[in-house]
């Protein structure tokens, strides 16, 4: 030990937490655990080897700086000093070296490897310079740290996560280089291990072992009692309450159908797998760790889907309408109506509305069914035939023309849900492999193949599930690479596989309860605008673009995964925190001239943002993101002219405006008014400073978009206009009987890195200045 403790690197404390340590004994000797798991020294594993002439213990520990000088000193005093004699039976006993047993006991300290922190078999630990999924176990204060910072390093996080009472685990994907380097820089990591509890282990039971389960995790969760909790409308198959899951989630009088004629029960089995989602979410975790479950979602079920049959297409909108007015009956709640079927009988509409689209527009904007109020509504994007795969590259399948998202998913109004995954582990020795990469486009997601004209679809991406690919096409759903709810035939069966988009949105619909659940004064339009907003792209997803990538490139992403995979710590740190802005306000977009009687834009708003000027002047050339969303839900116009022209489509189009550096007020309002009248005219210099740009952002009623520039640049830039240009509702003859008002959201958030806490102050003080100088200004 003497040599090896010598031969330990010193740690810089600003730069790494500790150091990984394996300590190694003498052969058959035992190492003295105490010693190792003390004040700056943290014994994370302990086993035994065989090694020639008998075995050793080896010990993973990990070391802070001043654990390393704990051991040095140990060491020293090994070297220097003697315990006190003492009298043993009438004699004197010489006293020993200072921690002998210690120091003794050690054969060598080496700076560890990852097989260190190996649980696993070693026959599972994965091969070298290969990307693979790895378990990561956590210390829970460290989790948060490592999740945001491990990208840095090429490891990408999974969302999933499993928490116990001394450790939080993680999936993610990285080689053993990125994985290491990780570990060694940020620390918190207490083990690795091989993925192996799936949706696989818990449909594989025997029913009364099932059975045990529910009641394991039942008698952990516990269920809201908020007198005004936050509801998933499920528009689907009917929802089963038989389940003890899902029993205390939904009453007896929450069971609606669009056709009273129809049962309330759900004999196909669909809607109680989308139930389970909405309140548990992928059941695997929550099925495989120990920590409390708390449901803060309740349900509510309106069979949508006759037992036997279709609905007649051309009444798909009407049923539509007539199953949230059922449902409506029980008074006002916060809904979030969650509709997972879709029809192929449409396609292709190449992004254009149709009937079944455009009622779920209107149903969404409250000019359509009995109560006249606005409502938030997703939408799954649908799913592929995975009979029409080849051995060709699953994506070029997906963004195939005659695999675009289904009706009624084009629905500017609504959330459209796809999905991608992030299972990809398969049994040793199976005869196949998955087909997604971990973080791509899950093989069952429908995409967006038209043009810019009408907005891409979906707007987010979740958890669908993956394909297994054996030898021949073509790839096959498989139990591994699945998600796990309940089953409506309880107690027969406790679970049952899911997947694709159905799944997808039923997490989405989780989520974004949850969200509302928080701030549950927010309008639709603005907790839509948050979910969506909070989305960002995997790193597998932005493999796909080139190193310097144009407003093009951007494309085929937005067309696959929309935004991205939404990320709920970002919706809530967003709805709470001073660095984001949010703005729920009413515009009169048109009216009429005075002097020459015609149609014309009425008004625009002005905020006068609140930047901490001071403090981004501070940061110079320092880099910031700005990331505005404007949100606002549409009347549609599908009629026949309108085909073709947004602008005839929707009853009123939004847009924002930042201004540029230097550029004062009465400028600012000269060039946004002569952009207003001509909505399509070429982009303006303040276009090329977004990164997405007008081609993507001025399409449907959701606007999102992002720029990168210099703190000092955005000090000067914290002019923010939202205005109208051209829609249906433009017409003297319709203004004439009123000038109809709109509600928007408007989410104005800076990204900068770790300097918020700096900037938050000066916001804070500001806010109120921006409320007061908010305006209504004649355009």
């Amino acid at each position: 030990m003497l040599q090896a403790i010598d031969a330990l690197p010193d740690i810089p404390a600003a730069e790494l937490p500790g150091v990984y340590l394996e300590v190694r004994s003498r052969v058959d000797e035992r190492l003295k655990k105490d010693s190792l798991d003390a004040s700056g020294l943290m014994l994370l594993r302990i086993e035994d080897a065989p090694v020639p002439g008998g075995a050793e213990e080896r010990a993973t520990v990990f070391a802070t700086a001043k654990g390393i000088e704990k051991l040095r000193k140990k060491v020293e005093q090994f070297r220097t000093e003697d315990t006190p004699d003492r009298e043993k039976d009438g004699e004197i006993v010489p006293g020993r070296p200072k921690n002998a047993d210690l120091v003794q006991s050690v054969a060598a300290i080496t700076e560890a490897g990852l097989r260190a922190l190996w649980r696993s078999p070693p026959g599972k630990f994965p091969g070298a310079d290969v990307a693979t999924v790895w378990e990561v176990w956590l210390e829970p204060q460290m989790t948060e740290a490592f999740v945001a910072a491990a990208p840095n390093y090429g490891v990408t996080v999974g969302a999933d996560r499993l928490e116990f009472p001394e450790d939080t685990v993680v999936i993610v994907q990285a080689d053993h280089n990125q994985l290491a380097q990780a570990v060694r820089r940020l620390g918190g990591v207490r083990a690795l291990a091989s993925p192996t509890i799936t949706a696989d282990f818990f449909d594989g039971l025997p029913v009364a072992e099932q059975a045990q389960w529910v009641d394991e995790l039942a008698g952990r969760t516990t269920y809201t009692d908020n007198p005004d909790p936050g509801y998933v409308t499920l528009l689907d198959t009917g929802v089963s309450r038989a389940h003890p899951l899902i029993q205390p989630a939904l009453s007896v009088d929450d069971r609606h159908a669009a056709n009273p004629a129809w049962g309330l029960e759900d004999v196909k089995g669909h809607g109680t797998q989308m139930g389970g989602l909405a309140l548990f979410g992928d059941l695997t975790p929550k099925l495989h760790q120990a920590n409390p479950v708390s449901v803060v979602n309740r349900l509510e079920s309106v069979k949508l889907l006759p037992d036997a049959g279709m609905n007649p297409h051309h009444l798909l909108g009407a049923v539509t309408r007539q199953a949230i007015n059922a449902v409506e009956q029980v008074g006002p709640r916060r809904r979030t109506f969650t509709m997972t079927t879709t029809t192929g009988e449409d396609t292709p509409h190449d992004g254009a509305p149709t009937s079944w689209s455009t009622e779920v527009d209107q149903l969404a904007a409250g000019v359509s069914g009995e109560m006249k109020q606005q409502r938030l509504v997703l939408v799954s994007a649908g799913n592929t035939d995975n009979f029409t795969f080849g051995a060709e590259n699953y994506l070029d399948r997906c963004d195939h023309e005659d695999n675009e998202i289904e009706s009624p998913a084009q629905a500017w109004n609504v959330v459209s849900v796809g999905a991608f995954t992030e299972k990809t582990v398969l049994p040793n020795g199976e005869p196949a492999q998955a087909l997604a990469p971990f973080g791509d486009l899950s093989p069952a997601s429908r995409t967006a193949s038209w043009s810019s004209h009408w907005p891409n679809k979906p707007d987010v991406v979740l958890e669908g599930g993956n394909w297994a690919l054996s030898a021949m096409p073509p790839p096959m759903r498989h139990g591994w690479l699945s998600l796990l709810s309940t089953h409506h035939n309880y107690p027969v069966r406790s679970f049952t596989f899911t997947f694709d988009t159905s799944a997808a949105t039923a997490l989405a619909a989780k989520d974004v309860t949850e969200l509302w659940s928080d701030y549950p004064t927010l309008w639709p339009e603005t907790v839509r605008g948050l979910y969506v907003s909070s989305a960002r792209w995997t790193q597998r997803m932005r493999a796909h673009l080139p190193a310097q990538p144009n407003k093009g490139h951007y494309t085929p992403l937005f067309q696959r995964y929309g935004y991205g995979v939404p990320d709920m710590a970002r919706a809530r740190r967003s709805a709470s925190n001073a660095l984001t802005l949010i703005v729920e306000d009413t515009i009169t977009p048109y009216g009429i001239s005075e002097k020459t009687g015609g149609d014309v834009h009425n008004e625009m708003k002005l905020f006068a943002l609140p930047w901490p000027v001071e403090a981004l002047r501070a940061l110079g050339n320092g880099d910031v993101t700005l990331r505005v969303a404007l949100s606002s839900f549409i009347a549609p116009n599908p009629s026949e002219a309108s085909r073709g022209v947004r602008y005839r489509y929707a009853s009123h189009n939004l847009r924002f405006q930042l201004n540029r550096a230097g550029e004062n007020e009465a400028q600012f309002l000269a060039r946004i008014s002569k952009a207003a009248e001509q909505p399509d005219g070429p982009a303006n210099d303040e276009d090329d400073l977004w990164d997405f740009g007008s081609n993507r952002r001025h399409v449907g009623s959701l606007h999102i978009d992002q720029l990168t520039c210099k703190a000092s640049d955005l000090a000067r830039r914290n002019l923010l206009a939202v205005h109208p240009v051209t829609g249906w509702w433009k017409s003297k003859k319709l203004l004439d009987e009123g000038l109809p008002s709109v509600r928007y959201a408007l989410i104005v958030e800076i990204d900068a890195g770790e300097l918020e806490a700096e900037l938050y102050a000066e916001v804070q003080v500001a806010v109120e200045a921006l409320i007061a100088a908010q305006a209504a200004i004649a355009v």
